[in-house]
């Protein structure tokens, strides 16, 4: 086995986002595009010489053959170790608990998340720190410019490691260290959630329908929820993860999960349901008929999460992303602990998770955690809505209307207008920035506004500030809309619309979301010109 330096060039366009790197998979099976990248991770940390690191993905297409790349490449950096799921898989929060439980200095996470896996679908790469959160944006700054200088890259020549079956085994000097993808996250699960409570939930004729999607969680779901916790056989479907996720969107919303919604639907629906993404961070629940939205699903957790064992002691704080509802903000209050507003993405929640200001942190786009990683979980969201119904003895609508009626409502919705032509959507953000100071006090669609911004973020913990994340529009009768191009897709731009209004009126709580935010939708189309923008008569997904 030798070495080899492969002379290179830089490629344009590696620069990591939130999410790490994503692109089309044919981009990164190019011939030296993946490399390109790794040695450009490699060397914007500093090198890896003698650092442990871990490695695994969600499976999808391209995944197996990255993984061995990416093993000879850190042989050839002189890494010392790398800890690799069994098949090259790991779940993203299975990643980040492994890389803060061995005590590694980082690790590579193959996914696109949420995206659609296959061929002529989506790949990427992303870089967790030590903390085993995603690398903040110091580090994703260091690595975009090592990819601007790259002359080289360098692998070791050398047959493929086994990844077949848990064991130790050399590549090169590098030791290749095969793990159990599941077993130390589901022993970290049962450590924080009343398990034997659940049980006895579950074997009172408690239903539940988890659907993996043909993704990660598949295996997870069936170790804890069938295995662990006594769910009944066939409780998980779509449970076997599969390159292109069976020709499916593996994104837990009612769009993309609508048999699951189906499922979830009349009297005969199991008594909850659950759904996860591509990676495992991401969740979707449901009661029998009923819809728990990102936002109050958050806020439930919050109001809640002194029934788990893990959380007895209450919690420090909270953070949620600035587009996500104020309704945990309202729990916050009413339990007298902070509540953060942060931009979009999981690393700005690392810091208060690591300096002991928050507990549970949350986004609108289906992603909820704790403090127990530094990854946002699906299942761990699962497992805790689980306690929560298995303590109070209520069902999911009974446990909303609760909520509801002692801190009220705030009906929320995104709009998401995908693959659109980038200038058209930069052209309708810029024009709201340039008319932000002029705003307030205007009318749009019978609604005036009461305050406009760009988003910045301030972080208490290390001073650094993040701007230009947002346009967020307060308006009158306790509404609010926010604009933001998402970094998450591959081709285009997306644009989110976020529409949000509270509600207190004890008659008003149980309207169709869309029928009450109808005014709020009606003044952000006012307000943006979004159809003039982008051409769309009207978002792609609504959820």
């Amino acid at each position: 086995m030798t070495i080899t330096t492969q002379a290179t060039t830089p490629i344009p366009g590696q620069k990591p986002g939130t999410s790490g790197l994503r692109k089309k998979t044919r981009v990164f099976m190019q011939p030296g595009y993946l490399e390109n990248f790794v040695q450009s991770v490699f060397n914007g940390v500093g090198g890896i010489e003698g650092r442990t690191l871990v490695l695994g993905g969600d499976g999808r297409h391209f995944n197996d053959r990255a993984a061995q790349i990416i093993l000879k490449m850190a042989a050839a950096a002189g890494a010392a170790r790398v800890i690799v799921g069994q098949g090259a898989l790991l779940s993203t929060p299975a990643a980040s608990h492994l890389i803060r439980l061995r005590k590694a200095d980082g690790g590579l996470v193959l996914s696109a998340s949420h995206n659609p896996g296959g061929p002529d679908a989506d790949f990427g790469v992303k870089y967790n720190i030590a903390n085993g959160g995603p690398a903040p944006e110091a580090v994703t700054d260091a690595i975009h410019r090592a990819s601007e200088g790259l002359r080289a890259y360098r692998i070791l020549d050398a047959a493929d490691a086994d990844l077949s079956r848990p064991g130790e085994a050399r590549l090169g000097e590098m030791i290749v260290e095969v793990v159990d993808p599941v077993a130390d996250y589901a022993d970290l699960m049962e450590r924080l959630f009343d398990f034997d409570t659940i049980r006895a939930l579950l074997a009172g004729g408690f239903r539940l329908r988890f659907d993996a999607m043909h993704a990660i969680t598949g295996p997870y779901a069936r170790a804890l929820l069938e295995d662990r916790l006594g769910a009944a056989p066939g409780s998980i479907v779509n449970a076997t993860p599969l390159p292109d996720f069976g020709g499916g969107h593996p994104d837990p919303n009612p769009v993309w999960a609508a048999d699951l919604v189906g499922a979830m639907t009349g009297p005969e629906a199991p008594d909850f349901g659950a759904a996860s993404d591509g990676d495992g961070d991401r969740n979707m629940i449901l009661g029998r008929d009923v819809y728990v939205t990102p936002s109050d699903s958050l806020a439930v957790l919050a109001a809640n999460a002194h029934l788990a064992p893990g959380y007895a002691d209450g919690l420090r704080g909270v953070a949620r992303s600035m587009p996500t509802s104020r309704a945990v903000d309202v729990v916050a209050d009413a339990l007298g602990i902070p509540c953060h507003a942060t931009p979009t993405g999981w690393k700005f929640f690392g810091n208060l998770l690591d300096a002991g200001q928050a507990t549970l942190c949350g986004e609108e786009s289906a992603g909820t955690g704790s403090d127990h990683v530094r990854e946002k979980d699906g299942l761990w969201a699962v497992l805790l809505w689980l306690n929560i119904l298995a303590v109070r003895g209520q069902s999911v609508a009974e446990i909303m209307a609760d909520h509801w009626a002692r801190f009220g409502r705030h009906y929320y919705s995104r709009h998401d207008y995908e693959g659109v032509e980038a200038e058209g959507a930069a052209r309708l953000i810029d024009g709201l920035r340039a008319r932000l100071a002029t705003l307030p006090g205007q009318s749009f669609a019978g609604l005036a506004v009461t305050a406009a911004e760009d988003f910045a973020y301030h972080d208490p913990v290390d001073g650094s500030v993040s701007r230009a994340q947002g346009v967020q529009i307060g308006l009158e009768g306790g509404a609010r809309v926010v604009f933001r191009l998402s970094g998450t897709g591959t081709e285009g731009a997306t644009l989110r619309v976020y529409l949000e209004l509270a509600e207190a009126d004890p008659a008003r709580l149980h309207d169709d979301p869309q029928t009450a935010l109808a005014p709020v939708i009606a003044a952000a189309e006012a307000l943006a010109g979004i159809t003039r923008h982008t051409g769309r008569k009207a978002p792609d997904v609504i959820t």
